[in-house]
């Protein structure tokens, strides 16, 4: 049988955020609410030469973040979880169509996993509380935020929208499925 509770957690890195992200411990504490109630878990870690190569402490997961026994780990060089790596098989073997995506950051590796996935036909859930991402030059953390929520909300991918909930919305629909 499927997972149904899936959460797929995006680059939440020490080397990402070596780069100040805005209300971390916020962000870090609703990815483990949702890792405590998922079935199962993904973790995507980004890989590149300059801090984050594969075994390095950069590369590892934030420390407070929660990892289940049972979490699948993918490792990506590009902006996508798909492109190259072996998301699609992990998602095909363990009969997964559906899942909540959260982590860091929204602008970038959140959004083109959100994006290319949703257009693979995976049913996304995007937890709009538990991602973050950087100031920009030309726009605040908060702003980029609350951007993407809405242009997730309204994305086109016809007879497959992408829903955006709050953690708690996420968790209330477990409990009661």
């Amino acid at each position: 049988m499927a997972a149904q509770r899936v959460v797929m957690v995006v680059d939440m890195q020490n080397g990402v955020f070596a780069t100040p992200r805005i209300e971390r411990e916020r962000c870090v504490a609703q990815i483990n609410r949702l890792t405590r109630a998922a079935d199962r878990v993904i973790f995507i870690q980004h890989a590149e030469d300059g801090g984050l190569e594969e075994g390095s402490e950069g590369f590892a997961l934030l420390p407070e973040l929660e990892q289940p026994e049972n979490a699948i780990f993918v490792t990506k060089t590009a902006c996508d979880a798909f492109y190259q790596t072996r998301l699609a098989q992990v998602l095909s073997e363990q009969d997964i169509t559906q899942f909540v995506i959260c982590g860091c950051a929204t602008d970038y590796c959140v959004d083109t996993t959100i994006k290319n996935g949703a257009s693979r036909g995976y049913a996304l859930t995007v937890a709009e509380d538990a991602h973050t991402t950087a100031n920009r030059p030309a726009a605040q953390a908060q702003t980029l935020i609350a951007h993407y929520n809405e242009v997730w909300r309204t994305l086109t991918v016809p007879g497959n929208p992408v829903r955006v909930k709050s953690t708690e919305t996420i968790l209330s629909a477990w409990q009661t499925n």
